[in-house]
């Protein structure tokens, strides 16, 4: 037994040594509360980024009147000849830029120069003849009653206001045919472009009738169509922005007017005066769009406007003064 012992001590002191010097376990860490924070802080985050920004697009889309049915316009002057002939000069082309003053077309002036000879022809003669005129009934105004009637003396008187009369028809009739021959060149009125030149030299051109159409140049501004719901705030001055269909560029302007009628078609008379109105009436009813005038006080450079083009308009409210809550109470 005690051999047997002994052939055991070494072997279990060797296996307490294994024991003792085997290798701890590794220690597993706990997660940081932290960290499970993390996707909710970033999920509020990116919620309240969006509840921003849709208050921002409330704002800008709600807050802000603004409009897509936006018109840029301007005033076309049509130049028709105040006389009758044919063409014989066109200097202009279509869509030229001109300035005022500048000569858009030269009707034919020889009858007109005639005319200018004649009257002055009919002034000389007319001339003579009040001076005339008015020597004779000087002359029986100096005569007794011996030689001359009383009645005589006003025949003569007579004869000479008619004659004075008659010259003064003259001169008048001359300053109409220097009038006429002035006009056998037009001119334009306005800086602006020829617009849609159909006219061409030798054409016979009649007093009246429109042969040249010219957009003022110094006239565009916008019209915005806004739905009569978001008239409320805006008011004359108020700054607005015009954005081009055709143009990345913001125009800038301001409310100019605020138009104060439209076509009713309720309120057209009849053949009897009275008024027509319509029987249908239907449940969804539209609001109304009323013309707002938009000033355009600058205009970015490479942008071309042309009567016509499509715009969208915003206007900015500016909050009312003192004296405008006064008016509106």
């Amino acid at each position: 037994m005690s051999e047997v012992k002994a052939r055991l001590k070494p072997e279990t002191r060797e296996a307490d040594r294994e024991v003792v010097h085997s290798p701890e376990p590794p220690v597993v860490k706990k997660p940081r509360r932290r960290l499970r924070f993390l996707p909710l802080m970033i999920t509020l985050a990116t919620i309240g980024l969006a509840i921003g920004l849709g208050q921002l697009m409330w704002d800008a889309y709600m807050g802000a009147p603004w409009t897509r049915d936006g018109t840029v316009r301007a005033y076309v002057v049509t130049m028709a000849p105040e006389v009758s002939g044919r063409i014989v000069a066109l200097p202009v082309a279509d869509n030229q830029f001109v300035h005022k003053g500048d000569l858009l077309m030269v009707i034919d002036p020889t009858n007109y120069k005639i005319a200018v000879s004649l009257a002055e022809a009919a002034v000389e003669q007319a001339q003579t003849a009040a001076k005339n005129a008015e020597r004779e009934a000087a002359r029986r105004q100096q005569l007794t009653r011996l030689a001359v009637t009383k009645e005589e003396k006003q025949t003569y008187e007579s004869d000479a206001v008619v004659a004075q009369a008659q010259y003064q028809e003259a001169l008048a009739n001359l300053d109409q045919a220097r009038v006429n021959l002035r006009r056998t060149e037009i001119r334009s009125p306005v800086n602006g472009w020829v617009t849609n030149l159909l006219a061409q030299r030798g054409d016979y051109a009649t007093a009246g009738q429109n042969e040249i159409s010219l957009t003022d140049a110094d006239s565009f501004w916008v019209d915005g169509y806004f739905e009569e719901t978001n008239l409320s705030p805006i008011r004359v001055g108020d700054p607005a922005e015009v954005k081009l269909m055709g143009y990345p560029q913001i125009v800038r302007g301001h409310v100019d007017s605020i138009a104060r009628a439209i076509n009713v078609a309720n309120a057209q008379p009849n053949g009897q005066g009275l008024a027509n109105v319509n029987p249908i009436f239907t449940w969804v009813r539209l609001a109304q769009r009323i013309p707002v005038r938009i000033h355009l006080d600058r205009v970015p450079e490479g942008v071309v406007l042309a009567a016509g083009m499509t715009a969208t308009v915003q206007v900015d409210p500016r909050p009312p003064s003192r004296q405008n809550k006064i008016a509106m109470r």
